[in-house]
């Protein structure tokens, strides 16, 4: 039986009702009313891991970076008293290094998820993955030349790297979002999210044990070449939780809102549906006639006219402004984490010493993200978005205004 239609679907009114076939409500419903269960904890699991090693790749420069400014920096008579090195990054090179991921991210966001709408979520996800793997990787060999240096090299494997980041945070978010049903889609999106926090927790934590694991003969301190092999471990660790995950995301399933939303394809979704959930409700209707949705073509002119009435821009524009408000913080304050925490610790220690102590302060201040995600996953049912999300910002403005007080 094909699905194809005779002819392209006529174009519509924006906001003119969309008549769907019982078929279309039976698919769409078996999603939305399908019990949190294993196929869920999959989902989960697989876009989670994307969220930890978009964390980790992002976070963990921000201790690689001092330790790649005492193997390529340069040393003023201000910080180089006792044994650790002085040497440091200067501020143009430090800023490189860790805004070059951000911007490859925002180009990442615009294109795949672009790419996702156009050609379906499946078909991107493990693109970014590989991107990222790939980059990783090639931030852990990066070497230098006459013409560029470590750090130029660095700044250009960090910007693809946050092109395949910046396609993870939508692609997942979508797909994670797509799969759950409403009565579990909260959960399943903080669970998602949670991994953010551990990735951001993990990046301090393996710096730690690399740093430790490093042995010098008593009296001996840590050598440039062990120190740019530390560097490179950190980052290259990066690619594990990646390449683990990579299978599973060449292999999911489409999510079956895409299947019947954009490609209108009910066939494909309800069979979807039933591997995912391995259940038969809306196969049940596969005896019946099922033909494809005149469903509207969206273009520049409907999105226009749709977030030109208030009640839909508000919606758009309080989510963003949401997520960019938190950002300026929170990517502000964890790249920075351990370049903030090297001007409060003393450089009186030996150079492995002083590490362990940075690491163990980025520690104490990531481990609270763990703790704010599970308490939003445990009450985002019973409280609410809304109610969380305020008392979130709230608490936030109380806490910089405190930071900003102290500060000397």
């Amino acid at each position: 039986m094909s699905f194809e239609m005779d002819s392209p679907p006529a174009r519509r009114r924006v906001g003119a009702p969309v008549f769907m076939s019982p078929e279309h409500v039976a698919a769409l419903k078996e999603v939305d009313d399908a019990p949190f269960g294993r196929a869920h904890v999959k989902v989960a699991l697989v876009a989670g891991v994307g969220f930890f090693t978009d964390a980790y790749d992002l976070f963990a420069i921000s201790i690689v970076s001092v330790i790649i400014g005492m193997v390529y920096g340069t040393c003023d008579s201000s910080n180089c008293a006792g044994d650790a090195p002085g040497n440091h990054l200067s501020s143009t090179q430090d800023l490189g290094i860790k805004v070059a991921a951000l911007v490859g991210t925002l180009v990442g966001q615009l294109v795949f998820g672009w790419l996702a709408d156009k050609v379906g979520r499946k078909r991107m996800y493990g693109i970014e993955l590989m991107l990222m793997i790939i980059s990783t990787f090639g931030q852990a060999i990066s070497g230098g030349a006459r013409s560029v240096n470590v750090i130029g090299t660095l700044i250009a494997w960090r910007f693809v790297m946050g092109i395949g980041i910046g396609g993870d945070y939508p692609v997942s978010a979508v797909i994670a979002s797509e799969f759950a049903s409403s009565g579990a889609r909260g959960r399943l999106m903080t669970a998602v999210f949670a991994a953010q926090a551990w990735g951001t927790f993990t990046g301090p934590l393996v710096a730690l044990v690399v740093v430790s694991g490093f042995r010098q003969p008593p009296g001996h301190n840590l050598s440039l070449e062990d120190l740019d092999a530390m560097w490179r471990l950190i980052i290259g660790l990066g690619c594990v939780p990646a390449a683990v995950a990579l299978y599973f995301r060449l292999t999911i399933s489409e999510t079956p809102r895409f299947t019947i939303d954009i490609e209108h394809n009910i066939k494909q979704a309800q069979r979807d549906i039933h591997d995912t959930f391995h259940e038969r409700n809306s196969s049940d209707h596969s005896d019946v006639d099922v033909q494809r949705v005149q469903a509207p073509l969206f273009t520049v002119k409907d999105f226009t006219a749709y977030f030109s009435r208030w009640k839909n821009f508000k919606v758009l524009f309080a989510t963003a402004y949401s997520w960019f408000a938190l950002d300026i913080a929170f990517y502000g304050l964890f790249l920075n984490n351990a370049l903030i925490q090297t001007d409060l610790i003393s450089r009186t220690s030996t150079t492995k010493s002083y590490l362990i102590k940075v690491c163990n302060a980025s520690l104490l201040t990531s481990f609270p993200l763990i703790l704010g995600s599970y308490t939003c996953f445990l009450f985002i049912d019973s409280w609410g978005r809304k109610p969380i999300q305020l008392m979130g910002f709230t608490a936030l403005a109380i806490v910089f205004l405190i930071m900003g007080e102290s500060s000397p």
